[in-house]
């Protein structure tokens, strides 16, 4: 199987919806972060490993303590993925930190006071 192949394509879309499912409702782990997202998931061709993008909405300790909490939790989520899914292997999930969502909306932020900072001075100025 390549690895753009439609069927990887497909496999990758299913493992993010089913990861997502059981990090949001059958972990109770009280280190995974409310607002835990999964982003994106790579399964290799070989169906043997998975990268796991996490996002995390919170501080730096909270998103330390979500991967640690996931990364705790790897066996009890692989299982629940296998019954979930049915595929020849059931990959080995590595989850890794994903901080587009934090950067964009920081970006976001500053460019709203940019924005503001630029119009306050060109309302006075037309006064």
């Amino acid at each position: 199987m390549r690895k753009n192949s439609v069927k990887n394509t497909r496999i990758n879309g299913e493992v993010q919806r089913v990861l997502a499912e059981i990090i949001r409702g059958e972990i109770k782990d009280p280190r995974i972060a409310p607002l835990t997202s999964v982003v994106a998931v790579e399964v290799a061709p070989d169906l043997k490993s998975c990268k796991a993008w996490i996002s995390v909405l919170g501080d730096t300790k909270a998103q330390e303590d979500t991967l640690a909490g996931l990364k705790s939790a790897e066996g009890f989520i692989r299982s629940k993925l296998a019954k979930e899914i049915n595929l020849r292997n059931t990959p080995e999930i590595r989850f890794v930190l994903d901080q587009s969502i934090e950067y964009g909306v920081n970006m976001s932020r500053k460019i709203d006071e940019i924005n503001n900072g630029e119009f306050g001075q060109n309302s006075e100025s037309k006064d």
